[in-house]
């Protein structure tokens, strides 16, 4: 089988320790997670981990099997990139002098939908909200002028088609309550 990008939606309880097994399952089977983000759902006192892996599908169905097997997981997904919208955000911190001084700055700022959230003397802090690839090219661009800091998010990523996770959620929050 032929190793591809897979995006998994587990959706849990919030408890202490749960990103640690899951995790664990990973480490386990040598598999590294390239990306790796923790959010509320839909459904109040429901998680959503959203994990991006590299692996074969034999690999990541195991993964989810794994994953699911935890008590507080309430039910687990696999995807490709083609099944889902997916993106990830990203800050750049620059000297504030190249904002004025460098029109190649100033202009990638323009084309690439970039943001300034933030202006002082010192810095400026651009922010970026893209697929990795945009990402990637926006940080090759400002390389060269110096970049103070940067920071990329985990990717956030929602199905393309329903899910029947959300009848599931629903199900489980008037359980709940």
């Amino acid at each position: 089988m032929e190793n591809t990008r897979y995006t998994i939606s587990a959706y849990s309880e919030n408890s202490i320790g749960l990103l640690h097994r899951i995790s664990g399952i990973f480490v386990k089977r040598h598999i590294n997670i390239e990306s790796l983000n923790v959010s509320k759902s839909e459904i109040e006192h429901v998680s959503k981990f959203t994990i991006v892996v590299y692996t074969t599908e034999d690999w990541v169905r195991k993964i989810v099997q794994q994953i699911e097997k935890q008590i507080e997981v309430i039910k687990a997904y696999y995807h490709t990139d083609e099944e889902t919208i997916f993106q990830e955000t990203a800050l750049f911190k620059i000297k504030s002098g190249l904002l004025f001084d460098e029109p190649q700055i100033q202009n990638a700022i323009k084309k690439s939908n970039s943001k300034i959230v933030t202006v002082n003397r010192e810095f400026f802090v651009l922010a970026k909200t893209a697929k990795r690839s945009e990402i990637d090219a926006m940080h090759d661009l400002l390389e060269p002028f110096g970049i103070m800091q940067f920071v990329r998010s985990g990717r956030i990523a929602v199905t393309k088609e329903s899910m029947p996770i959300s009848e599931l959620l629903e199900e489980f929050h008037l359980a709940t309550n």
